[in-house]
């Protein structure tokens, strides 16, 4: 018995000692197949540090027959968008890879097919792509230069890029995508093209374009939405400075501001809506002309604000017999600032929808501020209003005097006003088929129940300007969210808005420069810039019954922080307006306060 507990015993010391062995092995190997740092000590907080590379470290007389740049580094590391980040000045066109690419590695190696240019200097700009491969901290803006020639061309243009519509200082660098490139200057210059020399702009606004030869170039900035490198009309912000610069040393302090940019105009679709069609393009057009070119449809109206990207075609589908009992090929001609008299055609598959009625609605959720009129807004184009039986009442009994119109800046709005009394409720009665459109009335009658607002409820917010317009302008109230609440259109030094609600506000002057009752964006190809636009450095403040005023100087440059403060949450905030001028700034034209409606 002893024998056998004795053999069991050894036989058991010889199981835990292979156990103990296989557990050694196990966790050597493990701790041989990472990569990096090992567990515990203090957190690596340094980029990685760049050693050498494949060329000599003069840099210069680098053979035009090189097909590849090597870069080597102290640590592990990886590549982050590369695709994106990566900048070669002046461009190499046939990149054949990249590496790494998904495994960590020491290196990094580009391979290209192209022959390179004689005499020319070439600057890798790898942007925020090289990270270590522990802690991915980022080694910034790394740059790699050599030259072809016998000298490394060491010029640079530096200075800032704002975006002068930005509302608060940018905090994150997550959306910021602005570039700044140079051009040479040539009788043609070819801006589908990638800048020959390219630079991304810092989280602060900064950029720096490094190893530059002498020469003489166009520059410009952009937001690269794509990161395709190159500027896209229309789509992306754009900055630039008319001059050639005649670049024979570095120059420091060339700041731009990018705009909005102007976008062509081209058809994009038609889609039924009520009351017809509407015909929708990518740019805003100043003047449209629609004919139909339908046998069965020959009555049409056409409407459309200039500077609008929308086209309204309103028929009467039930009269002419038109998508009634199956879906039918409708064909118009348009001419939208084109070619005189010439007409570019387009259809749509159109079914009527019975849904789409005639309707009226209010949307001010029954409370009116005061010294306002009552609004009604409808879905159709307001072309004639018949009152004799409409029925104004005070607390539910005693009928009111009111005047009602078709509003001078909104033709798909009705104002209603009246001594209305703070503190009372209302109630309108609109009956059926007493509003109408072109070939519709209102087919159902509608009560409309609202308060008349205490005047205690709101306040006033007036400004005074130094360094004003010598034109119109748009003054605009905006929320935290930044959109606009109040604006005015307006010019002079001296600018009030009363009956505001309570709240912060930011505060945005847009510049009438040509007096169009438009804000224009920038147009490149032609070479207008974009209107002036100026931004309160400070939020703006109205309190209940509370007249406050603002000094503010257009020349001062202050940028907003980042708004803190939000309208409160137990107040009602005004709403957009149902069809606001189709502009960047829904410019009020007839300069009064604006209270929207939706």
């Amino acid at each position: 018995m002893k024998f056998l507990e004795n053999n069991v015993y050894f036989c058991s010391n010889i199981f835990m000692k292979k156990l103990f062995l296989l557990f050694i092995i196990g966790f050597l190997v493990q701790s041989c197949a990472r990569v990096g740092s090992p567990v515990g000590g203090p957190k690596d907080s340094l980029a990685p540090k760049f050693l050498s590379s494949n060329i000599d470290t003069t840099r210069v007389n680098v053979s035009r027959d090189i097909k590849e740049l090597r870069l080597d580094f102290d640590e592990y590391i990886t590549l982050k968008d590369i695709n994106k980040n990566l900048i070669i000045s002046p461009p190499i066109k046939k990149i054949k890879r990249i590496l790494p690419s998904n495994i960590a590695n020491k290196y990094v190696l580009i391979q290209w097919e192209d022959t390179l240019q004689a005499n020319t200097t070439y600057n890798f700009n790898f942007g925020n792509s090289i990270v270590d491969n522990n802690e991915a901290n980022i080694l910034r803006y790394f740059n790699f230069a050599f030259s072809t020639g016998e000298k490394l061309d060491d010029l640079y243009i530096s200075g800032e890029i704002k975006d002068a519509l930005a509302i608060k200082k940018q905090t994150t660098n997550t959306d910021n995508k602005l570039v700044v490139g140079l051009y040479q200057a040539k009788d043609t210059i070819n801006f589908k093209q990638k800048p020959y020399y390219i630079t991304k702009v810092d989280d602060d606004g900064y950029y720096e374009l490094n190893y530059l030869s002498p020469g003489k170039y166009k520059i410009i900035a952009f937001e690269d939405e794509n990161g395709n490198s190159i500027y896209d009309p229309g789509k992306e912000k754009i900055g630039f400075q008319k001059e050639t610069i005649d670049f024979e040393k570095s120059v420091s302090g060339l700041n731009l501001k990018v705009y909005p940019s102007k976008k062509a105009i081209k058809y994009l679709e038609m889609k039924e809506s009520p009351g017809g069609i509407t015909m929708t393009f990518e740019g805003k057009p100043q003047h449209v002309k629609v004919v139909s070119l339908n046998d069965k449809l020959k009555d049409i109206k056409v409407t459309h604000r200039p500077k609008s990207d929308t086209v309204n075609i309103w028929f009467d589908a039930v009269k002419s017999d038109v998508g009634q009992t199956a879906t039918e090929n409708l064909k118009f001609g348009y001419n939208a600032d084109q070619k005189k008299d010439t007409l570019y055609n387009a259809s749509l598959f159109y079914k009527y929808n019975a849904k789409n009625a005639m309707d009226i609605v209010n949307n001010e959720v029954g409370v009116l501020p005061p010294k306002s009129d009552f609004k009604i807004t409808s879905n159709y184009i307001v072309d004639k209003i018949t009152t004799d039986k409409w029925v104004l009442k005070s607390d539910s009994v005693t009928t009111q005097q009111f005047t009602a119109k078709i509003s001078e800046t909104n033709p798909y709005q009705i104002l209603i006003q009246s001594d209305f009394v703070a503190g009372k409720k209302y109630q309108l009665t609109v009956p059926k088929e007493t509003v109408s459109s072109f070939y519709a009335k209102n087919s159902v009658s509608k009560r409309f129940d609202f308060e008349f607002d205490k005047i205690e409820n709101y306040g006033s917010l007036a400004f005074n300007l130094q360094n004003t317009p010598e034109t119109n302008y748009w003054i605009q109230l905006l929320d935290s969210s930044e959109k606009v609440q109040y604006q005015k259109y307006t010019k002079g030094e001296s600018v009030k808005f009363n009956t505001i609600k309570p709240g912060e506000y930011i505060v945005r002057i847009l510049v009438d420069n040509n007096d169009n009752q438009y804000w224009d964006e920038s147009d490149f190809e032609n070479g207008t810039f974009a209107e002036d636009s100026h931004v309160f450095y400070k939020m703006a403040i109205v309190r209940p019954l509370w007249d406050s005023v603002e000094n503010w100087d257009l020349k001062d440059t202050r940028t907003l922080e980042s708004p803190k403060g939000t309208t409160p949450s137990n107040e009602t905030t005004p709403k957009t307006q149902d069809r606001p001028v189709p502009t960047l700034n829904n410019a009020n034209k007839n300069g009064t306060l604006l209270t929207p409606v939706k």
